[in-house]
């Protein structure tokens, strides 16, 4: 039996490896191993790897229906691909628009961070539109009655910010529209929309009935469900909503998510990229509190994932598939491979069981069995291999 410690570094290597292996992809270089494993990558071993997705995916977003799993990710019309398993292996088998969307802002043809739904026999896919930096965002919505090819029908615009038919009604003169996702009250069967990002942080709004608009648009009710309001950059976006043994969970990301390496110094300080946190609350409207008791509109927030092993960085763009009273709930989120690469088209899906301890969500440790199949002499050859290409 191999110890906890080497069988850590096991899963560190077995992971970059069928990650290469997945995408033909070579490792950093020695130089840059080292720099980034004393400056800027979190090496801590508290927190567990992730089980592969084996996908290349950004702010992805899962349903499941059938016995089947369908992944919806930013990208050309918005790829859908579909699975037996969290793991894959993958197929694509469509998109979502046929062609650019309908709303005349952003990049038409590559919306980003999609969230479907399915509600009373039809798919509902939340997208956004946007451009890096900028808060003239939309987030649009489209239709369909199956995942077998059927059309889906682009409705256009729920909400718009900075410019646009309803960007002058407030909170959208202020927030940013973009980052969708999805809650219904379990008591009254109300139906809202989270969204939002650094300029106002994240806001919930009222849908119609018909979930293609929101309610009362003159005069949304919105409340504000995170802000940090001593900070000048507010980092915080990407919301999801779940509902777990009588709290509702407001999950974000905090901190930079894209465009390392691309400027002067590179990467941020260590524990400022992407990662995951959450608060709670009996009502769906909140107010959220963190586990220690300060509120998400006060800067508060629990940890819950991160950067760790000096593999695994910026982890977010997440959601939750909710289990029920035979299987746990899942979370999932993108997250780059140090020994990849740090564009935005590395990241990669991977995924935890969730547990809960009085009330509060935990990433769990997996094993090396249950996720690789590679044989132990290969884990070893790449281990010593591993060792004398990064300290040699």
């Amino acid at each position: 039996m191999l110890s906890n410690k080497l069988r850590t570094l096991v899963l560190v290597l077995g992971a970059a490896l069928v990650d290469i292996k997945g995408v033909g992809a070579a490792p950093a270089s020695q130089g840059s191993w080292k720099s980034a494993l004393s400056q800027v990558f979190e090496t801590t071993d508290r927190l567990p790897l992730p089980n592969l997705g084996n996908l290349v995916a950004h702010d992805p977003n899962i349903v499941q229906h059938d016995d089947h799993y369908y992944l919806f990710k930013g990208g050309h019309h918005v790829p859908i691909f579909k699975a037996d398993n969290l793991s894959g292996p993958w197929a694509q088998i469509g998109t979502v628009l046929d062609d650019n969307s309908i709303i005349d802002v952003g990049n038409r043809s590559r919306p980003w961070a999609p969230t479907t739904i399915f509600k009373n026999g039809t798919f509902y896919c939340y997208y956004t539109l946007s451009t890096h930096g900028s808060r003239n965002s939309a987030i649009g919505v489209a239709t369909t009655t199956k995942l077998d090819g059927t059309p889906w029908k682009d409705h256009g615009a729920v909400i718009r910010t900075g410019e646009g038919k309803g960007s002058d009604v407030f909170p959208f003169t202020q927030t940013n529209a973009i980052d969708a996702s999805f809650i219904t009250d379990q008591e009254t069967g109300k139906s809202y929309l989270n969204y939002g990002s650094f300029w106002h942080n994240i806001w919930q709004i009222p849908l119609a009935d018909d979930l293609l608009s929101i309610e009362e648009p003159q005069h949304p009710d919105a409340v504000q469900l995170t802000f940090m309001p001593d900070q000048k950059v507010k980092p915080e976006e990407g919301s999801w909503m779940s509902y777990h043994d009588g709290y509702y969970y407001t999950w974000f990301s905090r901190g930079q998510c894209c465009k390392f390496g691309e400027k002067e110094g590179g990467f941020p300080s260590r524990g400022q990229e992407y990662n995951i946190h959450v608060g709670r609350s009996r009502n769906v409207r909140g107010p959220f509190v963190d586990k220690d008791g300060d509120s998400l509109v006060d800067g508060g927030g629990t940890a819950v994932y991160a950067s760790n092993h000096g593999l695994v960085y910026a982890p977010g763009g997440l959601g939750v598939l909710a289990g029920n009273d035979s299987t746990p709930d899942i979370l999932y989120y993108h997250y780059l491979n140090t020994s990849i690469g740090f564009k935005d088209g590395d990241a990669r899906l991977g995924w935890n069981v969730l547990k809960y301890e009085d009330g509060w969500p935990e990433v769990t440790s997996v094993s090396a069995g249950s996720i690789f199949s590679l044989p132990s002499w290969l884990y070893l050859t790449t281990l010593m291999g591993f060792w004398l290409c990064i300290w040699s």
